[in-house]
């Protein structure tokens, strides 16, 4: 009221002070217009709004953990190398052009290059890919990205707000500042609606307060409540008008519904912020899917074992296996997960293990020379691949990371490694393009990799965007949302944070980071794709049901004021419009949440 403006907190206070106020009256002057009270009603109005309102809050609220866990993610301190002495500083204090040494498994302090050294580093808090970049001298370097096994000699280029991960935690700032809270249909009705019900309170005191003086004979108002005094009538005639348009069934329309979608989509393992979530899910039109995690499973698995010597297929991987125990590797990890897996006993450690930054690995494991890796690590050994390229070629236009073993200078074989797609993807991408939307895959990985994936799950080439940095994802979604288009955007890693909040709709894999699950609208727990889709229709149908809801609230109101105004006219209404004006606004009430109710059927 304060700003002469009309919405359900307006109703909420002019019914539940009406009602009380009315109860006051009653209760110390039961003699003028009875003994009735409403305190009950009064109550309930204002617990539930409250309590709606303090959930809601409490959900929105949630987002802001983001910024407090990217800032989490910078390194505190730095060892910096100051006139040939290395010194243990905090992060604020280290300068560009600075020279730090980073050890393994320490965090990458700021962004620069690499001066000297080598390493794998886990970048998949910024890139979202889960294989570890090889870095060697004049590589570049992200801030709060892990080393992993190797000294770091490197510069700073970029310090502070200047960093990638600094622009990353403002970009989450600024979307999340951006979005603008949708108006609620049942404030859009109330707007109109509040105003109207004033009105017709104060001329219905009016009018009946004037008929009353000028005619009391002829509107039967000396058997009225025990009183012949007109301006009681015209006041429980008004109160009648007020009570009747008690915004119970409009208050509860939203929340119900919103209680009961909500619920049923965390049965189904669909977690879902709040209504405003799902006012925005049911008008998407658009999906952008980030690759890995999302799609695909976002861990490297052995895939493909191709034999090309004498050697049997099993025993070049056992051996391969065997040498790679030495390593720290993912891919080193996949291949020996997978030896595993296909039954193989590893039970011979390397007796020499040399691990080869960006080429792969040599061995010896049981007597025998191993070399696992890449066509530099064969040509560095001056053994010809020339033989094996024709099957590495046909593996890598899948996608796939393939590596060369080596058994005593002899190429015995291949083994390739590749992030595999999830089970149930292909279906779900396929009932979303079923659904009437775009679907699109990004990814930080390269081109070929990308496109393997976007075809083995049914998105066409055109709609895939590979080799993407975060901020590339976060302004796709801004290009979409230019073009008309409501946009959903899914993913798990850090590096989506400002693609999930600046979409109309961030869908969260639970299989992901807490940044992402608390950057988004909605998270699915079991990481499953499918669950995009029963997210959708799970929207909609709450959507629906909050619009019959306020259908059948406003209707109601529709009906039942004209009823009000006129109750001093019918006969058993007269000593007990209130009465009959507080039943109905209850039994109002039980329709809208029954029509809720009705959603916990939805999937059956």
């Amino acid at each position: 009221m304060r700003h002469a403006s009309a919405n359900m907190d307006t109703l909420i206070s002019l019914g539940s002070t009406a009602a009380y106020v009315m109860s006051v009256v009653a209760t110390f002057l039961p003699s003028v217009i009875g003994a009735v009270t409403f305190y009950d009603t009064a109550a309930l109005i204002v617990t539930l709004i409250f309590l709606g309102k303090y959930l809601e809050a409490r959900a929105k609220g949630q987002t802001n953990e983001a910024i407090k866990k990217l800032i989490g993610l910078q390194a505190r301190t730095a060892h910096v190398l100051r006139a040939g002495q290395e010194v243990e500083l905090p992060i604020e204090q280290v300068q560009v052009g600075d020279e730090l040494l980073v050890r393994p498994g320490e965090k990458i302090p700021v962004d620069g290059v690499v001066l000297s050294g080598s390493s794998a580093v886990d970048e998949s808090m910024i890139t979202g890919e889960s294989i570890p970049v090889e870095k060697v001298e004049g590589e570049l370097l992200i801030g709060a990205t892990m080393n992993q096994h190797g000294l770091l000699h490197m510069r700073a280029t970029k310090v502070g707000a200047d960093t990638v991960l600094a622009s990353i935690i403002r970009m989450v700032e600024q979307a999340q500042g951006s979005k603008a809270p949708i108006q609620r249909m049942a404030d859009t009705i109330s707007s109109i609606f509040v105003p109207i019900v004033l009105v017709i309170a104060a001329l219905t005191f009016i009018g009946w307060t004037i008929v009353g003086q000028v005619s009391a004979a002829a509107t039967n108002t000396a058997g009225m409540m025990g009183a012949s005094n007109p301006w009681i009538i015209a006041i429980v005639a008004a109160v009648a008008v007020l009570v009747v348009a008690c915004p119970c069934a409009l208050g509860l329309a939203t929340p119900t519904a919103i209680m009961v979608g909500t619920g049923k989509g965390a049965e189904q393992g669909i977690l879902i912020k709040g209504g405003e979530s799902l006012e925005r899910i049911h008008a998407v039109r658009a999906v952008l899917l980030d690759k890995t995690g999302t799609i695909t499973r976002g861990k490297p698995e052995l895939t493909d074992v191709v034999e090309l010597s004498s050697t049997p297929a099993d025993d070049m991987l056992r051996l391969a296996a065997e040498a790679e125990q030495g390593s720290e590797h993912p891919l080193a990890a996949a291949i020996v997960e997978g030896a595993k897996a296909r039954g193989l006993t590893l039970d011979r450690a390397p007796e020499h293990f040399t691990s080869l930054a960006g080429r792969g690995l040599e061995a010896t494991v049981e007597g025998h020379a191993i070399l696992v890796g890449t066509r530099r690590l064969l040509s560095e050994h001056s053994i010809a691949s020339s033989a094996v390229e024709e099957h590495m070629a046909g593996l890598e236009q899948q996608g796939k990371t393939v590596m060369i073993v080596v058994i005593d200078g002899e190429v015995a074989g291949l083994v390739a490694v590749a992030d595999t797609v999830k089970v149930g993807s292909v279906e779900a991408i396929k009932q979303l393009r079923e659904q009437g939307l775009e679907v699109w895959m990004i990814t930080g990985d390269n081109q070929r990799a990308a496109q393997a994936i976007a075809q083995q799950v049914g998105i066409a080439p055109e709609h895939v965007l590979a080799e993407v940095l975060p901020e590339d994802k976060a302004n796709h979604v801004k290009h979409l949302q230019e073009r008309g288009l409501v946009v959903a955007f899914a993913g798990d890693g850090i590096n989506d944070a400002p693609a999930l909040v600046q979409a109309d709709a961030g869908i969260a894999m639970g299989t992901g980071t807490d940044i992402a699950m608390e950057a988004s609208d909605i998270t699915l727990v079991k990481g499953n794709l499918k669950s995009v889709a029963t997210a959708l229709a799970l929207s909609r149908a709450t959507l629906a049901t909050i619009k019959q809801n306020l259908f059948w609230a406003f209707a109601y109101n529709v009906i039942l004021i004209p009823t009000a105004i006129l109750s001093p006219l019918i006969p058993f209404l007269r000593e007990n419009a209130p009465i009959f004006a507080a039943v109905a606004m209850a039994l109002s009430s039980v329709t809208v949440v029954s029509n809720s109710l009705r959603l916990r059927r939805f999937g059956r």
